[in-house]
């Protein structure tokens, strides 16, 4: 029997929310008081491990992946599972390459980087620009995933859901800064998992045991792991799920804002490195618990009879969760930890945007124009950053909720476009030391351009109907099963890391498309349909790839606009800005082969430094001998200093005031 959300549920629920605002209160009044940036924005960097690495786990796992996964499950089979796979091998790379990039830098800004390496304001404001429009676009689409569930479940308003999201969000991330962010990560955690466990637990037990659940779902066909398929347009492979899981995601764990900001905060090399490695435990638990919802939701549907998608009792998959919770969660409390559950998703992602986008904003647009203040009025800015953006987040909610057509999708476009182009940049960066500075801003550009053109035409194709049967033999329901087959199970792709869209949304817009297109496609040239089939082959593409794909864009035009204008010379780049790709994964061979295949760019002293500075922490002082290179008189000297020697970085002179202080 269905359960109705009691007032016990509502404890629940509330609990969450104070518990979190309690955080940031007590972070504004310990420690600093959040009065200098460098508390408010790294927590001074002395963050603790375990703590800092929920948090980068947590800022990727929202609660989309709570509906989404266990719904793809559901309809699609077990294959989905070899995503999990696929993370896990990212986390892994991105320890070993790109955190011994980052972390030696003490950067605030990931975006920083790109100025160091190419000695370029341009280069860095065009990463900037587009991670600040492409997050806020998904702050504004966090919200969603809860919202539709309490509504669904409570009846509780939508707009009611989004207010009180942002504004909780907003008040703890302004009063505690990255300290109260991190922890309220933790805690979020833990929610998220004791839903989790709640649900898979009651739906094994309802069905007989997690014997029972798997044979039905084997009855039924869900039980399905290897396509081997090479095509790229099929929407879920081996080597999509794997391959290309890997290479999304390779660039959110090790060179996001996101994530840099946080291992940054850690105290030594070591303690960030076992942060980002700490995530291949965390992706593998969170995805494998949602991945289980999906079959227990199955196999409790099957042993009913009853699919309440196909029946008509539930509008889009989104929707499967929340039903199935009010099925079987009929202990007081339970269902009120399940939004809990998946408040904390929406909480933590949205926090962990707020946070980065202070500080990207004050340490990139900001900061060289508010040099002369003082740290006080300093940290009074980047607080207020928070709230506006905290407000603006809500507004973006709204806006989008109320977007039609083709103006919601050209947004959804917009963000699903800068994965590849931001990740691209980075490997121009760290992995050519030829490239300059025109070259990387073109890059990026074009892959971002090219790679809206093709989210926005992905809207014209059409996706395959399901294939899978559903148990309907005890419906009573007389919904004509076969039309909600057709409209409300298309699967479209994902357009960020982790994010899985409001299908029903998406298809109305699919619909729209199918039917402005289909008699022109049908009436034209020979020569003109064939090119319109290769375009929508392009379009096809599966959202697995689509960060590869706008990745290699960006590198491929990169290099050669770089060739074209004057490639940088190897001298001109320090290797602290360089990833040493042959020395991590070529180490055997001889150290002059690995040189020459660096372009003849010595690394040994940069892991010299590395190897004696894993245990410490990096102090920050200034040069006293600084003097401005002769090339280029935008940058300084700058050491990085602990007991054992010094390496020397470039670092823009606007920086150095606050790594004094810190």
């Amino acid at each position: 029997m269905a359960h109705v959300f009691d007032v016990y549920d509502w404890i629940v629920f509330v609990v969450l929310l104070m518990v979190s605002v309690g955080i940031g209160i007590y972070h504004a009044l310990a420690g600093g008081r959040q009065r200098t940036t460098g508390e408010f924005l790294m927590g001074n960097r002395k963050m603790s491990l375990i703590p800092t690495a929920l948090s980068i786990l947590v800022s990727f796992q929202s609660a989309i992946l709570i509906l989404g996964a266990p719904a793809e499950v559901y309809t699609k089979g077990t294959q989905y599972y070899l995503y999990t796979f696929g993370q896990m091998f990212a986390v892994l790379l991105a320890s070993v390459v790109y955190v011994p990039l980052f972390y030696p830098l003490k950067l605030t800004s990931m975006y920083e980087y790109l100025e160091l390496r190419f000695s370029s304001r341009a280069a860095k404001l065009t990463g900037t620009i587009i991670n600040i429009i492409s997050t806020l676009i998904y702050s504004g689409l966090t919200s969603f995933a809860p919202s539709t569930a309490l509504q669904a479940m409570t009846g509780f308003p939508e707009w009611a859901s989004f207010v009180t999201i942002g504004v909780v969000c907003t008040l703890y991330t302004f009063l505690g800064g990255l300290k109260a962010v991190i922890w309220v990560d933790a805690f979020q955690f833990l929610i998220m998992m004791t839903g989790i466990l709640a649900i898979i637990i009651k739906g094994v037990l309802e069905v007989g045991g997690f014997g029972e659940v798997w044979r039905l779902n084997k009855e039924w066909d869900r039980v399905n792991f290897w396509n081997f398929d090479p095509d790229p347009t099929v929407r879920h492979t081996f080597w999509g799920l794997i391959v290309g899981t890997t290479l999304s995601w390779v660039g959110s764990y090790g060179a996001s804002q996101s994530s840099i900001q946080r291992y940054c905060a850690l105290r030594s090399l070591k303690e960030a490195k076992r942060a980002i490695l700490v995530n291949c435990l965390g992706v593998f638990i969170l995805l494998t618990g949602a991945c289980l919802m999906g079959v227990s939701a199955f196999a409790y549907y099957a042993q009913l009879g009853c699919d309440p998608l196909t029946s008509g009792m539930i509008k889009n998959k989104n929707q499967l969760i929340p039903h199935f919770v009010l099925d079987i969660l009929n202990i007081p409390g339970l269902p009120g930890l399940f939004i809990a559950c998946l408040f904390s998703g929406a909480l933590s992602s949205l926090s962990s945007n707020l946070s980065s986008l202070s500080a990207t904003t004050w340490e990139d647009i900001l900061k060289p124009h508010f040099k002369l203040k003082s740290e006080r009025t300093k940290a009074l800015i980047t607080r207020s950053i928070v709230f506006v953006y905290g407000a603006v987040g809500i507004m973006v909610t709204f806006i989008v909720k109320n977007l039609k057509g083709t103006v919601l999708q050209a947004s959804l476009s917009f963000m699903g476009a800068a994965s590849g182009s931001l990740n691209g940049i980075v490997i121009l960066g760290a992995f050519f030391p030829c490239c300059n500075w025109i070259g990387a801003v073109a890059g990026s550009i074009v892959s971002y351009i090219i790679m809206f053109w093709i989210n926005v035409g992905k809207y014209s194709v059409i996706g395959s109907p399901e294939t899978l049967e559903f148990p309907t033999s005890n419906c009573s329901s007389d919904t004509d099963i076969s039309l909600l087959n057709l409209t409300s199970l298309y699967s479209l792709p994902t357009h960020s890391p982790g994010t899985i869209l409001d299908y029903s949304t998406m298809t109305d817009i699919q619909i729209a498309y199918m039917n402005s297109t289909a008699v022109s496609v049908i009436t034209e040239s020979p020569s003109i349909l064939k090119s319109i089939n290769a375009l929508t082959k392009l379009y096809s593409l599966s959202y697995l790839w689509f960060s590869t794909f706008g990745t290699i864009v960006c590198v491929t035009v990169g290099l050669i606009v770089s060739f074209i204008t004057g490639p940088t010379k190897r001298h001109e780049v320090p290797p602290e800005y360089l990833i040493p790709i042959f020395d991590i994964f070529c180490c055997c061979l001889p150290q002059k082969i690995r040189t020459f295949l660096h372009c003849n760019i010595d690394h040994t002293r940069v892991h010299e430094n590395e190897q004696d500075q894993g245990e410490q922490s990096y102090t920050p002082v200034t040069d006293s001998n600084t003097k401005h290179s002769g090339t280029d008189k935008t940058h300084v000297n700058h050491s990085l200093q602990n007991g054992t020697g010094t390496y020397n970085r470039y670092k823009s002179p606007d920086d150095i005031d606050e790594d004094t202080v810190l």
